[in-house]
């Protein structure tokens, strides 16, 4: 029986598919819920680095510095907003919740979260990239998994067409 579930959440649709799963397996268990969000330049949607490069801008690197900090400052304000309103959305549905958001990689910041917080069970989403994609960029469900100190429960990315469908499309293209 799981008392501790940890979920992992980006601002990706993913996001919520897993927050819903989560809800459900800590409603079927009375579990307490932690919401946690890693702030990571890996994020889509995350402040551009590229930015911070001195040598493409001479005598502007303080501004683009500070441009750089403000757009994460707002970055991890919008990931507080996100985590916040999934917590309040738990409450309304019965299940305790809290949040914490980390920075960091985030395969390794979840396993260190699960440790410290003393998860039983972890939540978190799965992309389904092409083994050869998944080679090249890396995979946090793939760490998760052979790292957690707890259970993991990986939710797969839910697609508008099923493979069937795909392969038709791709049939007709070739007639």
């Amino acid at each position: 029986m799981y008392t501790r579930i940890l979920v992992a959440l980006d601002r990706s649709p993913m996001g919520e598919q897993v927050f819903q799963q989560a809800i459900d397996v800590a409603k079927a268990t009375n579990a307490n819920v932690m919401l946690l969000h890693v702030l990571s330049p890996e994020e889509q949607g995350s402040p551009d680095t590229s930015l911070m490069r001195e040598e493409y801008y001479p005598g502007l690197s303080s501004e683009i510095a500070e441009l750089h900090r403000q757009q994460w400052r707002e970055f991890e304000q919008q990931g507080i907003e996100m985590l916040r309103d999934r917590s309040e959305q738990a409450s309304r549905m019965g299940v305790k919740a809290a949040f914490e958001q980390v920075f960091g990689t985030p395969s390794r910041a979840i396993c260190d979260y699960a440790r410290q917080w003393n998860a039983d069970l972890i939540i978190l989403g799965r992309r389904g990239h092409s083994s050869l994609k998944e080679l090249f960029l890396g995979s946090v469900s793939n760490y998760v998994l052979h790292h957690a100190p707890a259970s993991v429960l990986t939710i797969q990315s839910v697609s508008k067409e099923s493979p069937q469908d795909s392969q038709k499309q791709q049939v007709e293209a070739l007639s």
